[in-house]
């Protein structure tokens, strides 16, 4: 592995492991954590989730993927152009979602501030307790599979699902 220190970027040089080849059983219940995540939350919301965590996380290959996958969706490409910098493109996104992704920015950036009360309040000003739960645990989810990703070496582009 070489490491870029001018941009602090790793490349993979070599190949890694199969994570769900080398721990199936590890592997198929993220799989069932992430299905049970999504039931009940809007497909659309679930892409602007996991876009706006693998933003965060430098996650190429999730990145295209759920990208993708909300293209397909019928997500419109100035939104998704937009999620990078949903703060400052505020009127492309309801206020749902921008709690959503306010709530996805506080955990996947989790060891910063933790999670304040305020974005914590919002979010529940918007979605009911189970609701919430779902994004919580699809916000985990996607931190999950960005770290299984990004340590594993996946490459943009090669969706291996």
């Amino acid at each position: 592995m070489t490491t870029n220190t001018s941009t602090n970027s790793t490349h993979v040089t070599a190949p890694r492991l199969d994570f769900g080849t080398s721990a199936p059983k590890a592997f198929r219940a993220l799989v069932a954590f992430d299905a049970a995540a999504r039931e009940g939350i809007d497909p659309a919301l679930v892409e602007l989730i996991q876009i706006r965590s693998s933003h965060l996380n430098h996650c190429a290959y999730c990145l295209h993927m759920h990208t993708n996958d909300a293209r397909k969706a019928g997500e419109s490409e100035d939104r998704l152009h937009m999620v990078a910098v949903w703060r400052e493109a505020r009127h492309f996104f309801t206020e749902r979602e921008r709690a959503a992704l306010a709530l996805t920015d506080a955990m996947t950036l989790i060891a910063d501030a933790g999670v304040p009360d305020e974005v914590y309040a919002r979010a529940a000003a918007q979605f009911d307790e189970r609701e919430l739960a779902q994004v919580l645990a699809l916000i985990c989810t996607i931190n999950t599979w960005n770290r299984v990703a990004l340590s594993t070496g996946k490459v943009a582009g090669t969706d291996e699902r």
